[in-house]
C-alpha cells in the first residue's frame, strides 16, 4: 500500500495540466489588454500630417491702434491739440501729464495692441480674418510660420458677419489653404483649429462638430458651426479644418462665463465667408438679401393658435412699408414654412437664407395663411445699411371710453397721430391690465392691440365684439405693437 506521502504526490501530478491551462488563460488575458490599447488608439484621428501640410498658410495677425487726436476740450477746457502745442512746455506738461486734473491727452496714451489669427486664401496675398481682430487698426502685421513678416492693408470689412479681408503687400511664394464646403459638414465629425491663443503661435486644438446652423443674438445673418474645439483669445480669425485638410470655417466666438474656453465655440461657415470675401474683393462692399419683415419664433402655443401640427416656421410679426415683402403680398400673421424649397424649421433659419440670396433674384416662399398653405414669389431687395424703425410715443393718448372685459383689459381708441407715427392701421391702446389672461400673456399698458384670434381690431367697438366671441379654454393669438415693434402673444381666455 502506498504511503500518504506518495498519495499526495500522485494527486499533484494529476492536477498539474489544469494549472497549466489556467496560467495560459491568464497570459492570454494580459496579452489582450496590452494589444487593445494600441488598437483603441488606432481608431482615434491622427492630425500630425494634416497640421504639417496646412500650418504654413495660417498666419498670426498683430495690430496697432494709435490714440486718436481729437479736438477734445479736456473735460470742458477750450483747448484742442494744435492749440496745446503752442503753449509753453510746462503748461503742456500740466495739461497732458498723467496727473492732469483735466484728463490725459492722446500724447500721453499708449498705442493699443492686439493679436489674432488668419489664413491665406490666394497666392497673391489675400487673407481672411475676423473684423474684431483688425477693427480701427492703424497698422496690421501678418507673420507666417517661417517667421516672415509683412505689412497688410485692410481691403474691406463686414461687421454683420464679423469678417475682414486683408491684402499682404509685396508677398511672394505665399502658401495657400484649401477651401472646403461647410454645407457638407455633419454633426459629430472631427475638426481641428490652428491659431495663436494668448500669443502662443501655431497652437493646434481638435474636437468635433457639436451643432450646425446656430443663431446668435448679435449675428442674425450667420448660421454658425458650433464645435467643442478649444478656442481662446488669439484664435479669432483662424481656420477650422476638416479631416481632409480643407478649411470649413473661421473661428469667431466662444460662449464663456469665465472669459476662457468652456467647450462651446462658434465658427463662420466657409461657404458664407467666401461669399463675403468675393464681394469685398470685387466690389469693396457686401450686399445682402432683404425681405423687410420682423419675425419671431413659433412656440407651442402659437403653433396651436395658427393650426400647425407642431412648432415650425418663422412668424411674420410686421411687414415694413415699401419693402420687398410688402410688394409680394406678405402679411403680418403669415408663417413662412419654406424658402426656395428649403424648410424653415425655426425663425433663425430664415435670415441666413434671405441674406445669401442675390439681390434682385426672385424667391419662392411657402407660407401658412389662415390655416392653408399658399406660395408667393418675392423679389429680394438689398439690406439697408441703416434701418430706422419708428418708435412709438411713450405717452398714452387721451382717455376715451374704456372697455372692461373678462380678459382684465382696459383699452382706449388709438390716437391718429400715434397711428401715423407707428404706421399702424387701426388698433386700440391698452390703458389698464388687471390680473387675468391678458396679463398672463404678457400684455401691458401702452401696448397697441391690432389683432385678436386672427381678427382685426380697429376700434374699441370691434375690440368688444371680438372679445365677446372668443372661445373658452383655447389659446388665441394677440398681435401687439410695443415701442414700434410688432409681435404675437398667446392668450388663454
Amino acid at each position: 500500500m502506498p504511503s500518504a506521502k506518495t498519495k499526495v504526490a500522485t494527486v499533484s501530478r494529476v492536477y498539474s495540466p489544469a494549472r497549466v491551462i489556467v496560467a495560459l488563460l491568464m497570459l492570454a488575458a494580459m496579452v489582450s489588454v496590452f494589444w487593445s490599447q494600441p488598437l483603441a488608439a488606432a481608431q482615434l484621428p491622427d492630425f500630425t500630417e494634416l497640421v504639417e501640410e496646412n500650418s504654413s498658410a495660417v498666419v498670426n495677425i498683430s495690430t496697432t491702434t494709435e490714440p486718436k487726436r481729437q479736438g477734445s476740450r479736456f473735460h470742458g477746457l477750450p483747448f484742442d491739440e494744435d492749440q496745446l502745442d503752442q503753449l509753453p512746455p510746462f503748461l503742456q506738461e500740466f495739461f497732458r501729464g498723467p496727473q492732469s486734473p483735466f484728463g490725459q491727452s492722446p500724447h500721453s496714451q499708449q498705442p493699443r495692441r492686439s493679436m489674432g489669427s488668419g489664413f491665406i486664401v490666394s497666392a497673391d496675398g489675400y487673407v481672411l480674418t475676423n473684423n474684431h481682430v483688425v477693427e480701427n487698426a492703424d497698422e496690421v502685421i501678418v507673420r507666417l510660420s517661417d517667421r516672415r513678416e509683412f505689412s497688410a492693408t485692410i481691403v474691406g470689412t463686414d461687421p454683420r458677419s464679423d469678417m475682414a479681408v486683408l491684402k499682404i503687400e509685396n508677398g511672394e511664394d505665399l502658401p495657400v489653404v484649401r477651401i472646403g464646403r461647410s454645407r457638407d459638414l455633419q454633426v459629430g465629425e472631427w475638426v481641428f483649429a490652428i491659431g495663436s491663443p494668448f500669443g502662443f503661435d501655431y497652437t493646434v486644438t481638435a474636437g468635433i462638430v457639436s451643432a450646425l446652423g446656430r443663431s446668435l443674438p448679435t449675428e442674425n445673418y450667420v448660421p454658425f458651426i458650433q464645435t467643442d474645439v478649444a478656442i481662446n483669445p488669439g484664435n479669432s480669425g483662424g481656420p477650422l479644418f476638416n479631416m481632409d485638410g480643407e478649411v470649413i470655417g473661421i473661428n469667431s466666438q466662444i460662449y464663456t462665463r469665465s472669459g476662457g474656453f468652456m467647450g462651446v465655440s462658434f465658427a463662420i461657415p466657409i461657404d458664407d465667408a467666401m461669399n463675403v470675401f468675393r464681394q469685398i474683393r470685387d466690389d469693396g462692399s457686401v450686399a445682402r438679401g432683404w425681405l423687410g419683415v420682423l419675425i419671431q419664433e413659433v412656440n407651442r402655443d402659437l403653433a396651436e393658435t395658427f393650426g400647425l401640427d407642431r412648432p415650425r416656421g418663422a412668424l411674420i410679426a410686421e411687414v415694413m412699408e415699401g419693402s420687398p415683402a410688402a410688394a409680394s403680398g406678405l402679411r403680418s400673421g403669415d408663417i413662412v414654412l419654406e424658402f426656395n424649397g428649403q424648410d424653415v424649421e425655426t425663425s433663425a433659419d430664415l435670415p441666413p437664407m434671405v441674406g445669401r440670396t442675390p439681390v434682385g433674384e426672385s424667391a419662392r416662399l411657402t407660407v401658412l395663411r389662415e390655416g392653408r398653405e399658399i406660395e408667393l414669389d418675392v423679389q429680394i431687395g438689398q439690406l439697408p445699411d441703416e434701418r430706422n424703425v419708428a418708435q412709438g410715443d411713450s405717452s398714452r393718448g387721451s382717455q376715451g371710453d374704456t372697455a372692461s372685459n373678462p380678459l382684465g383689459l382696459g383699452v382706449d381708441p388709438l390716437p391718429a397721430e400715434l397711428a401715423s407715427t407707428l404706421g399702424v392701421e387701426g388698433g386700440v391702446v391698452v390703458s389698464d391690465v388687471e390680473r387675468g389672461p391678458a396679463y398672463d400673456a404678457g400684455i401691458r399698458p401702452r401696448d397697441i392691440i391690432t389683432e385678436i384670434d386672427r381678427k382685426q381690431v380697429s376700434s374699441v367697438e370691434e375690440f368688444r365684439d371680438v372679445v365677446a366671441d372668443l372661445p373658452e379654454n383655447r389659446a388665441v393669438s394677440v398681435r401687439i405693437v410695443r415701442e414700434g415693434r410688432a409681435s404675437y402673444l398667446v392668450m388663454r381666455p
